[in-house]
């Protein structure tokens, strides 16, 4: 990845990314990307399943213009990481983030989640605590993907009946939400930034891993939070309703939920300008830049 320069008047250029991977304590390599001011906060980005931390891209330069040190993540199994054939589950996603926020030396972090990302956040937050953490915001992610009485908001069609064979082959098309061939706009640019992303069928560690993040149910870590979370949802999702966010917000002691129209679930991809606007009000109020 080529270096990038910050527009602001007299900023530092950024940083040429992952120059130094970090090796695991079970030896896996992850590569992450790092921009905009060494001294400033820490944001850490964390993209979905088998999304590359390059899915960032409409987010890295507002950020660093802000005043944000950025570190976007590629963890195991995408982007340029390791991809390990077996052992990757919610536990070791969680694993790999304390890891990264240990060997780096990060405090005051704000960390953002994207799908399975956010919910990486939330394994990440139940095993290590909040200590090097700030504020939180998870963007198009359901703490429960599962559907129950007490919970109507989980991925459509997934029930009590079908818990154990639903993602059996992949993640199923819910049929829900705008066609992609009637994104427009929105569609190049989740084209353009998810290439990367896993193609063709997914592995059976994969599998293992989806099913075991589709199983959890993270409302317990969500209530004990005493970190300022901001989920974000897109009006569009074509994996479950918008209404999650609220939802999920109410739970969190310093919960916030925005809905950004015309967005589906690659929330800050489809409509970056609005999600931009929203997460760095959000950051200015809670974790602003230092």
């Amino acid at each position: 990845m080529a270096d990038q320069t910050d527009s602001r008047a007299g900023a530092r250029p950024l940083r040429r990314a992952g120059s130094t991977p970090l090796v695991t304590d079970d030896g896996v390599r992850l590569v992450y990307a790092e921009y905009g001011d060494p001294d400033g906060r820490p944001v850490v980005l964390l993209a979905g399943f088998t999304a590359a931390a390059t899915s960032w891209r409409y987010q890295i330069r507002p950020l660093t213009a802000a005043g944000y040190r950025v570190i976007a993540l590629d963890v195991r199994g995408h982007g340029a990481s390791d991809h390990p054939d077996t052992g990757v589950d919610m536990a070791r996603r969680g694993r790999d983030l304390q890891e990264v926020m240990e060997t780096l030396d990060l405090t005051d972090a704000v960390v953002i989640g994207a799908s399975m990302g956010g919910n990486t956040v939330w394994s990440f937050l139940d095993r290590f605590g909040a200590a090097r953490v700030a504020a939180v915001v998870i963007v198009d992610q359901t703490p429960k993907m599962l559907n129950t009485p007490d919970w109507p908001h989980g991925f459509y069609g997934y029930d009590e009946s079908n818990v154990d064979t639903f993602f059996a082959t992949g993640v199923p098309d819910t049929g829900v939400g705008t066609p992609l061939l009637r994104r427009g706009l929105r569609l190049v640019r989740m084209l353009r930034l998810l290439r990367s992303a896993g193609r063709g069928d997914l592995t059976p560690g994969q599998l293992a891993l989806l099913h075991d993040h589709a199983t959890r149910d993270w409302r317990p870590v969500i209530a004990r939070t005493t970190l300022p979370v901001l989920f974000v949802a897109g009006a569009e999702s074509e994996l479950w309703p918008s209404s999650h966010a609220r939802a999920a917000a109410a739970l969190a002691p310093r919960g916030e939920s925005a809905v950004i129209l015309e967005d589906g679930h690659g929330a800050n991809i489809e409509q970056p300008a609005a999600f931009n606007r929203g997460v760095l009000a959000f950051l200015s109020r809670v974790a602003p830049a230092r």
